[in-house]
């Protein structure tokens, strides 16, 4: 795993007085966020409704290809399964 600098914030009131464990916490969040951000799981979580087609692409390896598309039209959304 690349190192990531990111910005985190990371509110907890128990972890406030120890150092060691704040910097496990963030170390903790910086593994998960490096799966999560994967574009894998992004065409997972997510389905593109084009309008103009009358198509929802849900399948996880097609929403990339329709996201990537040098030409974007109007009326094609991203929708988050969530």
């Amino acid at each position: 795993m690349k190192d990531v600098n990111r910005d985190l914030l990371v509110l907890s009131k128990k972890l406030a007085n120890n150092a060691k464990a704040l910097e496990h916490e963030i170390e903790c969040l910086n593994r998960i966020l490096f799966v999560v951000e994967h574009m894998d799981q992004f065409s997972i979580a997510n389905e593109v409704i084009d309008i103009n087609r009358c198509k929802i692409i849900t399948q996880p390896h097609l929403v990339p290809q329709a996201i990537r598309q040098r030409s974007h039209k109007p009326f094609v959304f991203i929708n988050c399964k969530n």
